[in-house]
């Protein structure tokens, strides 16, 4: 039997901590709290993290390859660079929409979901920022893009629409950027929390964080449930495996609406040890 260990990595007051990404090049987590524009980055040994602040809202940031971030935010895409100078360099947005989630591809293209800040029905998209900055439309009719992955023999692409409550699959067309053959793998039932960020284990199973359900659940490829992982607090929002075997599961959570002074480590980001898997290496952006 399995003896699953919970405890806080990085303590933190985030509003809404998402988007965690493990650095193998540097033994480092990075993540952010979208409502504060702050991008963390911090080695969880020892927990002192080191904040880039943007005037703006920030749904995820990779690592570049040459140095410093690449960020989904507000406007588009914003390159950070080494001094912690930023441009935005590719506006993509018109007034009243936002980025949201967004991860790297094997390839090292950015994947990133857009929406409304009221998550209305439809208007969220699907875009991806290419090495060399250009940035391809890949899907609509989607409402809050969340959890993006992909399968281990990169044939599958996943993608959680949190309003939905839904897991969709898609078949990745050979030049890994068109989408086809969407179909739901899973549906949450409303009471339980909805489904927000995502990770992928190495055996192709997905582990999602459910916002408001307080826990974590593995569901396997075919999108059958295989396990829950009850935690400490009520929002958690993403997941991202990382250590040196990439066996510890790094949860972020979020304080945002639960009061000014909420019960239990809200805001912090979690380990979770002891689950039995790995997970997949992960990618800096190319550019």
């Amino acid at each position: 039997m399995l003896t699953i260990d919970i405890s806080v990595a990085v303590p933190g007051t985030a509003r809404v901590g998402e988007g965690p990404f493990w650095d193998p090049a540097t033994n480092e987590l990075t993540w952010v709290d979208i409502l504060d524009g702050a991008i963390h980055t911090a080695d969880p040994t020892r927990p002192d993290p080191r904040t880039t602040v943007l005037p703006t809202l920030v749904g995820a940031a990779v690592p570049k390859r040459s140095g410093g971030f690449v960020a989904a935010t507000t406007e588009g895409f914003t390159d950070i660079r080494r001094d912690g100078s930023w441009t935005t360099r590719r506006t993509v947005l018109p007034p009243g929409r936002r980025m949201n989630d967004a991860k790297c591809a094997p390839a090292g293209r950015l994947w990133a979901g857009s929406c409304e800040p009221d998550f209305a029905t439809g208007c969220g998209a699907l875009h991806v920022l290419d090495t060399d900055w250009t940035v391809h439309h890949v899907l609509s009719d989607v409402t809050q893009p969340n959890g993006l992955g992909w399968s281990p023999d990169g044939l599958a692409f996943y993608l959680i629409d949190t309003v939905a409550r839904e897991v969709n699959t898609f078949d990745l067309l050979p030049d890994r950027l068109a989408l086809g053959n969407r179909r739901a793998l899973a549906r949450f039932p409303s009471g339980g929390g909805e489904p927000d960020g995502m990770a992928i284990d190495a055996k192709g199973c997905l582990w999602i964080a459910l916002w408001g359900g307080c826990r974590l659940v593995r569901l396997d490829p075919e999108g059958h449930l295989l396990s829950e992982v009850p935690l400490p607090v009520a929002q958690p929002s993403s997941c991202a495996f990382g250590g040196p075997d990439l066996d510890v599961l790094y949860v972020t959570t979020a304080r945002e609406g639960l009061g000014l002074h909420p019960v239990g480590p809200a805001g912090s980001v979690l380990a979770v040890r002891g689950l039995g898997v790995q997970g997949l290496p992960t990618t800096r952006f190319g550019g």
